[in-house]
């Protein structure tokens, strides 16, 4: 094979796998949306992504440890429904610990922000272009204040952690208004020369920052835009879209480095009225890594996103271990866990407001131990009957003659509004 023929297969394999993920990624089952983990560099925002998704990834104590943006899959957590059957799920994908189902969602960890990312200063550019496809943010911040503005390491309590926080704001607004300035005068010449909806010209611009047409007319309503004050307005639209687009949780690390007189309770509290519009969650992600790996070890029982653990034999655990989960033991219960798990499950549930369904027929989950609700999807929270038998196929949807809501095994109509958890039996008429 030449040089120009390897280069063209290369091409071609290329565009066949970017193909095939866009297409799985709207079918699929379960990576249904992209939880971006962002902050500046240094304050542990790698060491989350690896307590969430047990990814070998690189992490350490200096600026732009992570360069290239990792992905790989975390888990929300949801009761198991198999439970109301007397039986526990055997997911397809994810996993099922205790009482709970684990629900696969893609997770990236882009590389790390600093004041001035959106004019390209540090990895800037990378870092935005990197964040285009993400539904939800969760912002890892250094609650202990030990991390400066340039991601260095400083004393502790020698920084404010709440300017991260408004600078973060400061840099993704700033990164949609220059997007949309820059396509402006096509923008313009659309709403005026082809008689568009501002929706219909503004769409084409910021698709590719994961925007929908629906998610602008949203925003169009509630600053009563018109084609006359759309560009004096076109900052305050820029910072909209980036809100409903790009929602945010604060994920407030290292406060193990805080437990002393609850310092991280103090400053926690300080950050909420600061920011009243955000959910802080306290976070200890060295922690959350720690178990999970001896949760795998069989040396604990570790369900993520407790408070508490299980050590399965002490005669197994060295005195530097005994130590170490002791003192993990102490400080998760002061502050109700790790906070790893509660956040990602509040980008998903509550951020961008998804539910589980899950298909299924009550002859197929009760008395059996394999194939027991196999599959689950999460859907948006106004999502009918309807929507899920479309999800499931399009000839569902097509077809669709009713539903059962197999926990009640009552029939439920196309437009029966589903809950959170729910597990549904499509009857079409194919």
């Amino acid at each position: 094979m030449g040089e120009d023929s390897f280069s063209i297969y290369i091409i071609f394999i290329l565009i066949i796998f970017l193909f095939i993920r866009r297409v799985y990624k709207s079918k699929l089952i379960f990576i249904y949306m992209i939880i971006g983990i962002v902050g500046k560099p240094n304050v542990g925002k790698s060491a989350f992504f690896r307590s969430l998704t047990l990814a070998d990834v690189e992490s350490g104590n200096f600026p732009f440890t992570t360069i290239d943006a990792n992905s790989a899959i975390g888990y929300v957590k949801a009761r198991d429904p198999a439970l109301d059957f007397n039986n526990h799920s055997t997911p397809r994908d994810g996993f099922v610990i205790g009482d709970y189902r684990f629900i696969p969602i893609e997770i990236i960890d882009v590389a790390g922000l600093v004041p001035g990312a959106s004019e390209g200063k540090g990895l800037g550019n990378k870092f935005l272009d990197d964040l285009r496809q993400a539904d939800a943010l969760i912002h890892v911040i250094d609650l202990s204040g030990g991390t400066n503005e340039k991601g260095e390491s400083i004393e502790i309590n020698s920084y404010d952690p709440a300017e991260d926080i408004k600078f973060l704001e400061t840099e993704l607004n700033n990164w949609f208004f220059n997007v949309i300035s820059k396509h402006w005068k096509n923008i313009e010449k659309k709403i005026r020369g082809a008689d568009l909806k501002i929706e219909e010209a503004l769409v084409t611009v910021v698709s590719g920052l994961n925007v929908s047409e629906k998610q602008i007319k949203i925003v169009i309503d509630t600053l009563n835009l018109t084609k006359e004050n759309l560009k004096e307005n076109l900052f305050e639209l820029s910072k909209k879209l980036r809100e409903v687009s790009k929602s945010i949780i604060i994920a407030a690390n290292k406060c193990d480095l805080l437990i002393e007189d609850d310092l991280w309770k103090v400053k926690i509290e300080k950050l909420e009225k600061e920011f009243p519009e955000y959910k802080i969650i306290p976070v200890i992600s060295e922690y959350e890594f720690n178990l999970k790996k001896a949760h795998e070890s069989k040396l604990i029982n570790y369900i993520p996103g407790e408070s508490e653990f299980e050590i399965i034999d002490n005669d197994k655990l060295n005195e530097n271990q005994q130590n170490g989960l002791n003192i993990i033991s102490n400080n998760i219960k002061k502050i109700g866990g790790t906070g790893v798990q509660d956040s990602l499950n509040y980008a998903v549930f509550n951020l961008l407001e998804m539910k589980p369904i899950y298909p299924g027929g009550l002859k197929k989950i009760e008395g059996k131990k394999e194939n027991v609700i196999v599959d689950c999807f999460l859907m948006k929270k106004n999502a009918t009957a309807l929507d899920f038998a479309y999800r499931l196929h399009t000839d569902f949807g097509k077809n669709f003659i009713k539903a059962i809501d197999v926990k009640t095994k009552q029939m439920i109509g196309k437009n029966h509004v589903l809950k959170f958890g729910d597990v549904i039996e499509i009857v079409s008429g194919k």
